[in-house]
């Protein structure tokens, strides 16, 4: 009997024990089920905020005044962009390649020699100056956050601007820039992009040429006589005191006088017998002109730079080094210009210029090669 009771006795304790056990294991994996669920909880709330700020980084917006002094409302950063127009668009790839979203003209034949591959196919959209063919439904299309316009200070800029915002639904903002004012523009735009660093450079650069440009002028003691000519037939002129001829009338003693200087990149129509009576020390033609065939024409055999052998033909690649747009490849012009009118008044380097200009402009390494492939036809001539 004393057997007996001790077992039953015993029995219920063992059964409390093995049930405390169980019921501690139950609570220790429900803890950690618990444990692994705050954790995930914590991982999304982490997540959602991240996604949050990064979501109102993208949406947050800035003031920007621009050069025409109104107040844009703008994104605190900025990744894609469009120009209005082909000036603008050599300026923000020489700043900011990576932001462009399309080009507003096909680009040159060798463009691809100077041009990374995946900016030669952009899509196109036109220009809201010069062809005046701007595609506002594709600019609405891309959906940038921002049109930017360089250059010129046009009397009607503000509503033109507006108009493109109208149309697009795209805040668009203008600077102001001129060849001797493309320092300010970069920092500017650097400004405007968040840029600073990049931009810095290229204003250094632009300021260091307008620089040497001022102190070789100050050593020539009388400017040569120079005609610029463009079209095929090199029958048209950069009229003195039109917008295009800036560097020619400031290096040179332009001799294309004329009543009503063109505003546009092909110059004045003129004729040989006009070009006879102005009779220049030197000629240039612009790429694609009439300079291969000069020589043995003899019509302008009777022009006296022709008969010297004092004409050039301005490099190209992948921009007209004078312009066409003129836009901050006119700082190259420049330092070409001066080195082909006034080689010994002119004391810097002009192949070391031109590549430090490509590699900061163009994000391109030119070779030496490729320097004298540019030059072929005016300094090494």
């Amino acid at each position: 009997m004393k057997k007996t009771k001790h077992n039953t006795t015993l029995y219920p304790t063992r059964m409390t024990a093995i049930f405390c056990v169980l019921m501690m294991t139950i609570l220790l994996f429900a803890g950690c089920g618990g444990s692994d669920g705050g954790e995930e909880q914590g991982q999304t709330q982490n997540t959602s905020r991240a996604a949050e700020e990064a979501s109102q980084e993208n949406t947050a917006t800035t003031s920007f005044t621009d050069d025409c002094g109104r107040q844009v409302e703008v994104p605190e950063q900025i990744t894609s962009v469009v120009a209005s127009g082909s000036l603008a668009q050599i300026i923000l790839y020489a700043a900011a390649p990576d932001t462009l979203m399309a080009i507003n003209g096909a680009w040159t034949e060798d463009a691809a020699a100077y041009t990374d591959e995946k900016y030669l196919n952009l899509p196109q959209i036109g220009s809201f100056f010069g062809n005046h063919d701007l595609n506002y439904e594709e600019i609405a299309k891309l959906s940038p956050q921002i049109v930017i316009d360089v250059g010129e200070d046009k009397p009607d800029m503000e509503s033109n601007l507006q108009d493109i915002t109208d149309k697009t639904g795209i805040p668009a903002v203008h600077i102001s820039a001129d060849y001797n004012t493309m320092d300010q523009a970069f920092e500017k735009l650097g400004e405007l992009l968040n840029r600073q660093e990049e931009t810095r450079a290229l204003a250094d650069f632009s300021k260091e040429t307008m620089d040497l440009a001022e102190e070789t002028m100050k050593k020539v003691k009388k400017k040569k006589t120079v005609m610029y000519c463009t079209q095929e037939d090199g029958l048209n002129v950069l009229a003195k005191d039109s917008y295009h001829s800036q560097i020619i009338d400031w290096l040179s003693d332009n001799v294309a006088e004329v009543d009503d200087p063109s505003s546009q990149g092909s110059g004045n129509e003129v004729n040989l017998e006009q070009m006879m009576i102005w009779d220049p020390d030197v000629i240039i033609f612009a790429p694609g002109s009439y300079y291969d065939y000069v020589a043995d024409d003899p019509a302008w055999q009777t022009l006296s730079a022709i008969k010297k052998g004092s004409y050039y033909e301005v490099p190209s690649g992948p921009y007209n080094w004078m312009g066409s747009p003129p836009s901050s490849n006119r700082i190259l012009g420049i330092l070409w210009m001066a080195k082909l009118l006034y080689p010994e008044q002119a004391d810097y380097d002009l192949e070391e210029k031109t590549m430090e200009y490509y590699r900061l402009f163009y994000h391109c390494e030119l070779t030496e090669d490729g320097y004298e492939a540019l030059v072929r036809n005016s300094i090494l001539k």
